[in-house]
């Protein structure tokens, strides 16, 4: 998964804060144009989207409107358009945050940083009896450790923090082996196998791991 999705269709602009990004440590992709964001959003995903207003085609504002309707990803505005009915209408649909243009890059990255802190610093998800360690990617089932490899504790720590939603098959095979060009939707299924049978008190009967039929997976 990406940290950050930068929608910017000024070159000089979309270097410079990728240059700062990249040098806070995080990894950061590019897109200049709304249906270039969208697409990579929906096929690897991001921590947090930059979103400019004023793109080629889609516009930023249609753009946040898609992602939030399946995703609660945050999402920072940036944009030249200062009006104050322009940032009511980013932050009525679903922005977390909007930048006047210019904006001061120190203040952006202190926001940015508050985000990752809040949202992604918390080093472990529970769930029932399930525990997962995210920075030392381990698992455990009341407390004993369950083996696994490196996908299948992604999408477990996927699913886990998504609980309560409908996943689609398409949506998780992207995320989790998206930039893996040798892998088949196929294995998602096998991957979700293996998971109800280290996780699940009847694998055949599965009640964390659910399968909503011509859809996806939801786990309760």
């Amino acid at each position: 998964m990406i940290d950050i999705l930068i929608t910017e269709d000024n070159k000089e602009l979309s270097t410079l804060m990728s240059d700062f990004l990249r040098a806070e440590g995080y990894t950061v992709t590019v897109a200049d144009s709304g249906e270039k964001a969208v697409d990579i959003f929906e096929k690897y995903g991001a921590r947090l989207v930059l979103l400019d207003i004023m793109l080629p085609g889609m516009d930023g504002f249609s753009v946040c409107e898609r992602i939030r309707k399946k995703d609660d990803t945050p999402i920072f505005i940036l944009s030249a358009k200062g009006d104050k009915s322009d940032k009511l209408n980013g932050l009525m649909i679903g922005a977390d945050d909007y930048l006047e243009k210019p904006f001061d890059i120190d203040i952006l990255l202190a926001k940015i940083a508050g985000v990752f802190k809040r949202r992604y610093s918390l080093d472990e998800v529970v769930s029932g009896d399930l525990r997962l360690n995210k920075s030392e990617k381990t698992a455990f089932r009341n407390e004993k450790l369950l083996e696994m490899t490196p996908k299948e504790f992604e999408l477990l720590q996927l699913l886990v923090e998504n609980a309560g939603k409908t996943l689609t098959k398409d949506f998780l095979f992207n995320r989790v082996w998206g930039s893996d060009s040798f892998s088949e939707q196929q294995t998602l299924t096998v991957h979700i196998k293996w998971l109800r049978e280290k996780i699940e008190n009847d694998p055949k009967k599965p009640v964390r791991i659910q399968t909503v039929w011509g859809v996806g997976y939801k786990f309760v």
